[in-house]
């Protein structure tokens, strides 16, 4: 049946061309931006899922230049500590020379002198953007290291969290401890132990609290009244068995924790002073000696017996009594090379110095290297997730282009049936004539 009042050819032309203007709007759109999802409305899925990628691509953006800067700030402190040994190294040959008699001892401490003021200039230019690695001196929690962010990582609920690589300080400085003679906690006795007839005991150090700015004194407390076993007062730094907290602030051997050390850190120091002590004094490490052992000490005597012992005891002046954190290579202020007895003495102490510096050195340069992955890490991830966001809603421009070309032709076609439609009705006319 024919009318004139309703032309359904003419309306399916009309839906055809409207579906193909639709798509070809689509397809113009895709060339134009590239995507083929580029709103929420093209596929809401796609597009929630590389929106949530697309941030994660921003965040590592943001931790490649994080890791940037602590690349660059730990570069500088591994520089200067490495410029350091070498100083503490032409010291040390400066100590050998003055070992020679025929020396003149005075312009060698010279030379020692001009070269420690060197390692103080080094430490304090060693900084980057005011960050400075090679001091560690304050006594505020976490200021013993640095962060560096890494990473963020997104869990399967959807949360976010950083990852950061903590890099510690390691002090070279100069500078003097001092421990508060009065005031503050003292504690007499932390840990000790006592050499008899066994000729060894271990301190166990593990349980005790180390807080930047807590001192640490070892005592030590002979009884051999007659001498015949080992000369008491050179195993006395206490008037009496308990030591008191101005005899602790006094000792030779006592030490200032500095932020983020740990008990074996405590131990090696007390070790390490114990040693330079022993070569000062004189005295024989047969008759006593003391070394580390993880988080203790190890005391040990070739000559105490059931009646004469050796008491040893680790006592400590709390950080609420002000003490001042010194620098990790103070003893260079102690070296005095001008007379037979003190070159003796430093020459015990320089390699503790060097091999201080070094490790330092060593742990900047592994956190150099751990940063230093990461970072390429981060780079190969990121150009992961482009990829992947790419994979997801970017158009591909063949298929496109070829799409775009048949629907250009079915726009034709769809206007050609169009006019087709449209003209039909006018057939009509003949049979009026």
């Amino acid at each position: 049946m024919s009318s004139i009042l309703t032309n359904t050819g003419a309306m399916t032309a009309l839906q055809t061309l409207k579906m193909v203007n639709r798509d070809l709007g689509a397809t113009q759109g895709m060339i134009s931006t590239g995507k083929r999802v580029a709103t929420a409305k093209d596929n809401a899925a796609v597009w929630a899922i590389s929106k949530a990628m697309e941030s994660d691509v921003a965040g590592f953006k943001r931790i490649s230049d994080s890791l940037s800067l602590g690349q660059a700030t730990i570069d500088v402190a591994r520089n200067g500590a490495e410029t350091v040994t070498d100083l503490l190294t032409q010291i040390k040959g400066k100590i050998v020379a003055s070992q020679e008699e025929n020396v003149d001892r005075t312009k060698i401490q010279a030379d020692i002198d001009a070269l420690r003021d060197q390692v103080s200039a080094v430490v304090n230019a060693s900084q980057f953007n005011g960050q400075y690695m090679l001091q560690n001196t304050s006594t505020d929690a976490n200021s013993g290291g640095i962060n560096v962010l890494a990473s963020i990582d997104r869990a399967s609920d959807g949360s976010v969290t950083s990852t950061d690589i903590r890099v510690a300080k390691q002090d070279l400085g100069t500078g003097a401890q001092s421990v508060s003679a009065t005031g503050g906690t003292f504690t007499a006795s932390e840990a000790t132990g006592t050499l008899n007839a066994t000729q060894s005991v271990n301190i166990d150090l593990s349980g005790v609290t180390v807080e930047a700015g807590k001192a640490f004194a070892l005592q030590i407390f002979g009884t051999d009244a007659d001498d015949s076993s080992f000369t008491q007062a050179d195993y006395r730094n206490s008037a009496a068995a308990a030591m008191t907290q101005a005899e602790a602030a006094g000792a030779s051997v006592v030490y200032v924790a500095r932020d983020g050390e740990t008990a074996e850190d405590v131990a090696g120091k007390l070790a390490e002073m114990y040693a330079t002590y022993v070569a000062e004094q004189g005295l024989d490490t047969n008759d006593f000696n003391v070394t580390a052992n993880g988080s203790g000490l190890t005391v040990t005597s070739g000559v105490t017996n059931a009646t004469d012992t050796i008491a040893v005891t680790v006592a400590s002046v709390g950080a609420d009594a002000n003490n001042t954190i010194g620098g990790r290579l103070q003893a260079l202020a102690d070296i005095d090379v001008t007379t037979q007895s003190g070159a003796d003495s430093a020459l015990a102490s320089i390699d503790g110095l060097i091999d201080t510096a070094i490790d330092s050195a060593a742990a900047f340069g592994s956190a150099q290297m751990r940063i230093e992955t990461q970072s390429d890490f981060v780079t190969g991830l990121t150009d992961a997730l482009k990829s992947g966001i790419g994979t997801l809603v970017d158009a591909d421009m063949e298929e496109t282009s070829a799409r775009l070309q048949a629907l250009q032709v079915q726009q034709q076609l769809a206007v050609q049936a169009m006019s087709i439609a449209n003209n039909a009705p006018q057939s009509l006319l003949s049979l009026f004539r």
